[in-house]
């Protein structure tokens, strides 16, 4: 991939946490959680990560994010990422988390979570009539009409909680969204619903994915290139195709042997 088609790039990322004996007490040791990751992303592409729980898939997305600290380099829309730039940053790439319900405020009306981005301080001023038509716009965007601006969050199933909180990603009209688990806490038919939502956007917003995963088969159905993931490293990198019918990775046919979710 051309470094001008690229619109993510993570560089030789590695990360680690710190461990101490029970109560504080005894030797701190440094555990590595991401271990000299590499990859791209290119404009309006779907990428999958795939891989088991604690492999280190959230952690990359969080350093993607700048939420957290690591080695290595980041590089978003051509701009290295700092943690100085990240309100900069918000304007290129959004989150989608697993539980909607853990990541919008139960106590405010949809309509004023939607406004809630346009009234950071993320770039040039929105007035309440902008605001107000872009909450309408985005509505729109994740099939959901404009009347469920007066409802509450706890007023909301939760296929449609995760429909505000993709709607929240929206506002700023990022280029990239990390969504991170964002149909586990759904049953199948919502799921699909959702990964049908990203598939929309992804066609009319020409909007960039990159979906982590800890199912292989949902990966396969939505993007165009996977890389698998395993004890923070990334093991295996391919097209969807390519990683489902002809894994090169011993790791990546043992996902696929057990039946595709881990």
């Amino acid at each position: 991939m051309k470094e001008t088609e690229s619109l993510l790039s993570i560089r030789d990322v590695s990360n680690t946490y710190t461990t101490q004996g029970f109560g504080g007490f005894g030797r701190k040791e440094e555990k590595p959680v991401l271990d000299h990751v590499s990859l791209e992303i290119a404009q309006g592409e779907i990428f999958g990560l795939v891989g088991e729980s604690g492999c280190g898939k959230t952690t990359l997305g969080r350093c993607v994010l700048g939420l957290i600290d690591y080695e290595g380099e980041i590089i978003i829309d051509g701009l290295r990422q700092d943690r100085k730039r990240r309100k900069v940053m918000a304007k290129t790439v959004q989150a989608v988390f697993q539980d909607p319900s853990a990541s919008l405020n139960p106590a405010k009306r949809v309509g004023w979570l939607l406004e809630e981005p346009l009234r950071q301080k993320t770039g040039r001023p929105w007035d309440k009539r902008e605001r107000l038509r872009r909450v309408d716009e985005v509505l729109d965007l994740i099939g959901l009409e404009s009347a469920y601006k007066s409802r509450r969050v706890n007023e909301l199933s939760v296929g449609q909680k995760q429909r505000i909180s993709i709607g929240c990603a929206l506002m700023l009209r990022p280029r990239l969204i990390i969504a991170d688990e964002p149909v586990s806490s759904l049953d199948v038919s919502v799921g699909a619903q959702i990964l049908n939502l990203f598939r929309d956007l992804h066609e009319n917003l020409g909007l960039a994915l990159l979906f982590i995963s800890h199912n292989l088969d949902l990966v396969y159905y939505l993007c165009d290139r996977i890389a698998v993931m395993y004890q923070g490293r990334i093991v295996e990198t391919g097209t969807a195709e390519a990683v489902y019918s002809s894994p090169k990775h011993e790791y990546t046919r043992k996902l696929l042997a057990v039946g595709l979710s881990l």
